[in-house]
């Protein structure tokens, strides 16, 4: 998997987001399917670019309680 296609679209999708502050909840289903890639792979993936410092991952405080990610600022 390249690491930096993944990483260039989770950054696109974060930046087109209407929210403020910019944030998406990912799912990793689609991902893999878009990228045709293990969902597995994408999930490990997306969580070492949190350990890297390239997202921030947090939870909604309120319904529905999802795991989002950000950019950091």
């Amino acid at each position: 998997m390249n690491k930096e296609v993944l990483y260039e679209r989770i950054h696109t999708m974060i930046q087109s987001s209407t929210k403020r502050p910019k944030y998406m909840a990912l799912s990793t289903v689609k991902l893999a399917d878009l990228l045709g890639e293990d969902v597995h792979e994408v999930e490990n993936t997306i969580q070492e670019f949190v350990k890297e410092g390239r997202l921030q991952k947090s939870e909604l405080t309120e319904a529905p309680h999802s795991v989002v990610y950000s950019l950091p600022s």
